[in-house]
């Protein structure tokens, strides 16, 4: 067995830590648990850093028109509406994971996320099929989208439940690592293309070659997660659920019987119970998803477009910067998860809303001054006040959810604030420079959601070193 484990009472929700009910953790599983779920959010990250790096070629393959704008609109409207279907996947994946677990919805939606990327790379150009192009790249784009919208809250799910309390932060921290090395991968692969190959080869074949990785990525992450056991935490729920079927069927019938669910397999949660139930959680994860994901959508996607178009700055510079800011957030992204462990998430994500609240003007500054060296101190300063948020928000939120609804709950939440305020950050502050004339416009967001997020902070409770509501107490073998 992965993990020793004495089942908890069924009228027992949250065992306290000194009682005897304890989960004692298989280092070599939680391992194998981190790696799968970080490899997906890495997938996720490496198709959304191709396809935005590459959308100007992508336009002229699928939306062949006289207006370069409208291309690249087109082909942006097909990255949008990936995000429109997130919360519809929550929604579906989320409470299917609370029912059948964890582990299988997360090899599920890495099937599906790997499909719809690696079928881009195989979908014929404009001239050859006509409008069936962008209507199969729309498909794809879709299937993506909604496969996206059960992986992160799944994936930190999974993570969370399987680490051991006291070092929750550190390992979920590897997760958002994760993010940052498929961002790098898809941003990085396509910079080396655009070097190596005429335009006319990327346009005609090379373009392909990003998507159709996936593929394999994708064989490796399924391998990975169906070797994986189902978490101790859904285990132990689904136990509850057998045990307390098998007793109903015994005072009916009189006799020893089955409940008629597996052992990995729990009765359905009502939608009612994972939003109306969980509002006062369901609120505080909005709010921090909204700081987080404003300020990381700020920085990685749409600072590169700021460089470009108001500050004149040479697009291939502008990338550089950019990756050299992620590079140095993965080096400083363990210590941050561990940090969490030692001192709280709260005090961490604090100071990173504080920073931003604070510092954003500053930054955009010196940034605005235009040279090398200023761009690169700017842009540093916001990224390693986003690692506040990338290191502490894959324990934070799913301490905020029962282990009954923590699936369901947690990808309701957290799609619904990605896709009204994160993917969205940078065309409303395009739409916002382009009303005001302002070029600060950036830090003003970048404030504002500071503001909700702290309000956020300030109000949920503090996780770190303490059980996920719901389970048992988890340690680390002596």
């Amino acid at each position: 067995m992965a993990t020793a484990e004495i089942t908890p009472a069924p009228v027992r929700e949250a065992p306290s830590p000194g009682s005897a009910d304890v989960t004692v953790t298989d280092p070599a599983l939680v391992r194998r648990a981190v790696k799968a779920a970080a490899l997906g959010n890495a997938m996720e990250w490496f198709d959304f850093g191709v396809y935005s790096y590459i959308a100007v070629t992508l336009g002229k393959v699928f939306f062949p028109s006289g207006s370069p704008t409208v291309q690249l609109l087109s082909t942006f409207g097909a990255f949008a509406a990936a995000f429109l279907v997130r919360p519809l996947g929550g929604l579906v994946f989320g409470p299917l994971g609370d029912r059948v677990g964890r582990q299988k919805i997360l090899a599920l939606t890495m099937i599906m996320m790997a499909a719809g990327t690696f079928a881009i790379g195989l979908i014929p150009s404009y001239g050859s099929i006509g409008v069936g192009a962008p209507l199969l790249l729309l498909a794809a784009r879709l299937v993506q989208g909604f496969s996206t919208g059960g992986e992160y809250a799944g994936a930190s799910t999974f993570i969370a439940e399987y680490a051991p309390d006291k070092r929750r932060g550190f390992l979920g921290s590897w997760l958002e690592f994760g993010t940052l090395a498929g961002y790098i991968g898809g941003a990085g692969l396509v910079t080396l293309m655009t070097a190596l190959l005429s335009s006319d080869d990327l346009l005609s074949w090379g373009w392909r070659i990003p998507f159709l990785i996936a593929g394999p990525m994708g064989i490796v992450g399924l391998y990975l997660r169906m070797r994986l056991e189902e978490t101790p935490a859904f285990a132990a729920e689904a136990g509850k659920a057998e045990n307390t079927g098998n007793t109903e069927n015994t005072g009916n019938t009189g006799k020893s019987g089955k409940s008629g669910k597996s052992g990995t397999e729990r009765p359905k949660v009502p939608l009612r119970e994972m939003v109306a139930g969980q509002w006062r959680a369901l609120l505080l994860c909005v709010g921090l998803v909204l700081v987080f994901n404003v300020t990381d959508y700020m920085l990685l996607s749409y600072m590169p477009s700021y460089l470009t178009s108001e500050l004149k700055y040479d697009e291939t510079h502008g990338l550089l910067v950019v990756l050299a800011v992620m590079a140095l957030m993965m080096v400083v992204q363990p210590f941050a998860g561990a940090l969490t462990d030692r001192v709280g998430r709260r005090p961490v994500i604090a100071a990173g809303c504080a920073g931003f609240l604070f510092l954003s003007v500053p930054a955009l500054l010196l940034i605005r001054q235009g040279s090398l060296l200023a761009i690169g101190l700017g842009m540093g300063a916001l990224g390693l006040l986003l690692v506040c948020f990338t290191a502490s928000m894959p324990s934070a939120l799913p301490a905020l959810f029962p282990t009954r609804v923590r699936y369901g709950s947690l990808s309701i939440g957290f799609n619904v604030s990605v896709s009204l305020f994160g993917g969205t950050t940078p065309l409303v502050v395009t739409a916002l420079i382009g009303a005001t004339g302002n070029l600060m416009m950036p830090a003003y967001y970048m404030m504002a959601a500071a503001v909700i997020g702290g309000f956020a902070v300030w109000r949920m409770t503090e996780s770190a070193g303490r059980p996920l509501p719901g389970s048992a107490p988890s340690v680390a073998p002596r």
